[in-house]
Formats: structure tokens, sequence, C-alpha cells
């Protein structure tokens, strides 16, 4: 028994970069990413989400571009990018696309070297209308460029403003059964990654 748990806590863990793509205080897809970390802190043995924060990253200039670096903000993000073994993208869904915050993440974190490529990832969203399935559908198509591996099933996609209430004032996730939904995704996301590695 003490071997098994052992050769257990040998396994190497699987680290995921996190982003969101809405810059809202009680924004539902953040609540999505910590619901996320939560999940995998309580149930999913080997791996661990890491939340990296983009807000901060400057608007995509190639003229920052010195030499072949990046401002520090950016240079410290594509170092996370790079790290990770997989990315988990929360993100609401703006004039049938992928916010501006998060499309600025993607295009600093493409420039060569691509810090995306042959990445395992995966995709959840939240809002009204159409909960962002057009955004995931466009996010899987830049994702071909970024050399992205993302799963296809289960998908996440939650209509926040139907009843049952899903979420709370603070935007987390309330809801037991999209919270089991996240749960499927996470774990299909972590054996895609051991199939890729």
């Amino acid at each position: 028994m003490e071997a098994a748990a052992a050769a257990e806590d040998a396994k190497p863990v699987i680290r995921i970069a996190a982003i969101c793509g809405s810059l809202r205080k009680a924004s539902f897809n953040r609540g999505l990413i910590r619901a996320a970390v939560a999940i995998c802190e309580e149930s999913i043995t080997g791996m661990k989400i890491d939340y990296i924060d983009v807000e901060g990253l400057p608007f995509y200039n190639m003229d920052l571009e010195e030499n072949g670096y990046f401002p520090s903000p950016v240079e410290e993000f594509r170092k996370k990018i790079r790290e990770a073994d997989g990315v988990l993208f929360a993100s609401p869904e703006y004039n049938y696309s992928v916010s501006p915050l998060l499309k600025n993440a993607i295009d600093w974190g493409s420039r060569p070297p691509n810090a995306w490529a042959d990445k395992g990832s995966a995709i959840v969203s939240a809002g009204g209308s159409s909960a962002g399935a057009r955004m995931q559908y466009h996010l899987r198509q830049i994702g071909v460029f970024l050399d992205l591996h993302f799963i296809n099933k289960p998908e996440l996609i939650i209509p926040a403003f139907q009843p049952p209430q899903k979420f709370d004032r603070n935007g987390d996730l309330i809801d037991l059964e999209m919270k089991e939904r996240l749960k499927k995704l996470l774990l299909s996301l972590h054996a895609f990654i051991l199939r890729l590695r």
C-alpha cells in the first residue's frame, strides 16, 4: 500500500497554465478558473493549475521587440507558457470571437519561438446568448496556427443567465452539475496530455 502511494507521489505533476479573457472583477470565466483550481486540488491527482494574469501585458506591437527580446512582462508570460504542459482558456465571447485581452496574449505568445506549440489545451466559457460557443470555435481555428491540440470532448459552454443560478455575485461557480462537468473536462485534459507525452 505504501509502495503504491509512493509511486503515485513520484509521478510528474502536469502543470496547466490558465488564462482568462475577461478583466471584470466578478467575471464568470475567472470564476471557472477558480473552480478548476479547486477541483484539481481536491480531486485530481497529478495535475496543478496556475492562473496566469495577462492584464499587464502591453498591447501587441512588434516595435517593442528588440534584438529577439520582449518587454519584461511579455518575457515572464512567455516563460510561464513554455514551462506549462497544457493550457486552459476561459473567456467570454466578443463580437462572435475571442476577447481583445485573450487575443493580445495569444499574439505575444505566438511570436518566434512560438510558446504555445504542441501543448494540450481545453476551453471553457460562460455568458449570455451563445455562452461563448462561437468564441470557442474561433479559438480552435486560431489554435491550428498556434499548433495547440485541443480536447474535443467534453465541451463546457455555460449559459450563465439561464436558471438554475450558475454563479454567485462574486463570479464563483455554485452549480453542482456544472462543477461536475468541469471536472470531467479537466480529467479529459489530463488524460490527453499524458497521451501527448
